[in-house]
This record gives structure tokens, C-alpha cells and sequence, in this order.
């Protein structure tokens, strides 16, 4: 019954987004059979040792499945790149569609964009909304130590996430849940969503969706890689939080004589008597033992700098640490 349904969709849908989160709602999309006309994307980045230009993941699906593709770099006509987006507002205005699904795009959509497709655009974001409105929700939410997340789909408006909510989908977040392994799921669960949601408004005409309430609106804020640097002096707990909220990016490191080590996984432990933050009061095989400002964290996966990610038992066979030694405790700007 589904498969047949697929192959009979009219809706049409412009599909903007750029990383693998939206690739996977762009390929869910693709699946169910609703006409793609137009995929907007980011233009190629950098990547890789060499630097070359590389193609997104949703570029890539895009090109694979004969997609045609755009990459304007702005679609704001008083931003920096006037012409580029004019050229690309009409693009959009000239291919026939009838809503726009964006996520995780990476560009400002200004209410002249978000006016053209004729049944609205709508956002599939990675929070619970109004929980973590911004850039970067899911690292935030496991940083602060949120029990649940989930996806959002919203009808997009000119503000930041701001619109009225669709429908929501909840995720329980794990103890052991990394941004990647979070990451994953949320994906999934956005792909699903936004299909059931354009199957039900290709039926109705219209989603259902209600506003916002501004109680309980935070903001989470783009993960900027000075943010990687732990400070020891924090509890344990907030330590381990962040070292799973930034992998796989940027990565937490400590700087142990000089030396730049990423730490991957973390457990707590409970430390008998006291010890300085940063100091290392064990190191073995099942893990090295740093004091924190409460408790402490056995790290249990490390990398050094050009090395590769590596259990510590055979990370400290190449590059051994010993009791006694201290990360070093990195300068506090005043106010933060």
C-alpha cells in the first residue's frame, strides 16, 4: 500500500539543507516519491589535508539521484552577496512547488524566501522547541545534561526557530550518548516525520500547528573550539557532559606538558581524599584517573595530536602517563 502511495505524489518540494542530518530527511523524502524540483545547499567547502572543495552530504545524494542542485551563497539581497541572491530568488520563484522543507541549511532565510512556496516552509529542527533554539541543539542538550531531546517540525518564520510547532518527537537521551550516536537518531527520527507530515499535507492542504510559548526558551549557541579546552576545576560531571557533547567536534582536550590530548570517553569516579584539579592520581590499563574540582573522570579513550583515537591501554603503550602528572589548567577569561 505504501509503495504504491509513493509512486503517486504530487506534492512538490523544494528541499534546502546541507550536512548528513538533512541528508537523510532530503533521502526519506526522495524515497516516499514526492517530487524533488530543487535542492538548496551550501556552497563546497574546504576538507580533507589537501583543502580541496568538497560536496555536503546532501549534494552529494542530491547529484547521485539526478536532483538539480543550487548553491547560492546568501539569499539575502542586502547581504554581502547581493546578485547571488537575487539570481537565486528567482530561481526559487521560477520552479514550480508547493512547500520548502528545510534543515540544518546553514543560511538565513529572510521572510521573502520563506513567502514564495505557496503552502510555507517548514523546519525540521533537533530540539524539543522552545528547548535550544539555534545552532547547534543537540551538543547543547546532552552539554547540559537534558534527559530527553527529539525533533520539531515548524513552520518556518523570519525568526531564530521561532515559528509555530508542527508536531514534536521524543527521544530519551542515554548516559553513554555522544553527539554523533545522538545525532544518528534524531536524524532518523526527522526523516520520519517530515514524510508523514507532507503525506498528511498533500491530503489536508494544511498542518495543524500551534505557537511557541516563550517559557522555558533557551538558545544554543554554535560550538566554537576554544570551547574544547577542559577546565579541571569544574565537577566531574559537567566534564564528562562536555566530552561527549563534542564528539565528534571538536573533540575535548587537555594539554599534559605541552602536549595536546583529546579525550574521547570518560567515566566518573569517586576519588578518596583530595587531590588538585588536573592532577593524575592513577594510570593503567582500565584507564587514567584525573582529579576535577568534584570527583573525578577515568579517561578511557585518547588521541594524540596526528595519532588516531585509541582505547588508553594501547594509547599510554606509545605515549605514557604517569601518576603525579598535571593537565594544565587553562586561563579563565574575566566574566566567563
Amino acid at each position: 500500500m505504501q509503495v504504491a502511495e509513493s509512486m503517486t505524489h504530487s506534492l512538490r518540494v523544494v528541499f534546502a539543507g546541507t550536512p548528513e542530518f538533512a541528508a537523510a530527511a532530503l533521502a526519506a523524502i526522495h524515497a516516499a516519491g514526492f517530487p524533488v524540483p530543487l535542492v538548496l545547499t551550501q556552497p563546497d567547502r574546504p576538507a580533507g589535508r589537501g583543502l580541496k572543495l568538497a560536496a555536503g552530504p546532501v549534494k552529494r545524494f542530491a547529484l547521485e539521484h539526478g536532483l538539480p542542485v543550487a548553491q547560492p551563497t546568501s539569499l539575502r539581497r542586502n547581504g554581502k552577496y547581493p546578485e547571488e541572491a537575487a539570481a537565486a530568488i528567482e530561481q526559487l520563484k521560477a520552479t514550480p512547488h508547493d512547500v520548502m522543507v528545510v534543515a540544518a541549511y546553514g543560511l538565513i532565510l529572510p521572510q521573502e524566501v520563506l513567502d514564495i512556496p505557496p503552502l510555507g516552509a517548514i523546519n525540521i529542527h533537533g530540539s524539543l522547541l522552545p528547548r535550544w533554539r539555534g545552532a547547534a541543539p543537540i551538543h547543547r542538550a546532552l552539554e547540559a545534561g537534558d534527559g530527553e531531546t527529539g525533533i520539531t517540525l515548524m513552520q518556518m518564520d523570519a525568526g531564530l526557530d521561532t515559528g509555530a510547532m508542527i508536531v514534536k518527537g521524543h527521544i530519551a537521551i542515554t548516559p553513554t550518548d555522544t553527539t554523533a550516536t545522538l545525532h544518528d537518531r534524531m536524524a532518523q527520527l526527522g526523516a520520519d516525520l517530515i514524510v508523514e507530515a507532507l503525506r498528511d499535507l498533500e491530503r489536508d492542504g494544511a498542518l495543524p500547528a500551534s505557537p511557541q510559548p516563550q517559557e522555558g526558551a533557551t538558545y544554543a549557541e554554535k560550538i566554537s573550539k576554544h570551547e574544547a579546552a577542559l577546565d579541571w576545576r569544574r565537577p566531574a560531571s559537567m566534564l564528562a557532559r562536555q566530552i561527549r557533547a563534542f564528539d565528534p567536534f571538536p573533540g575535548a582536550f587537555g594539554t599534559l606538558d605541552g602536549v595536546v590530548v583529546k579525550i574521547w570517553a570518560a567515566e566518573l569516579v569517586e576519588l578518596p581524599g583530595s587531590a588538585e584539579a588536573g592532577v593524575i592520581v592513577e594510570s593503567g590499563a582500565e584507564g587514567v584517573v584525573v582529579a576535577c574540582g568534584q570527583g573525578g573522570l577515568r579517561l578511557t579513550q585518547l588521541q594524540k595530536p596526528g595519532g588516531k583515537r585509541l582505547p588508553v591501554r594501547e594509547f599510554l603503550a606509545g605515549s605514557p602517563i604517569v601518576k603525579g602528572q598535571r593537565f594544565e589548567l587553562r586561563e579563565v577569561a574575566p566574566g566567563a
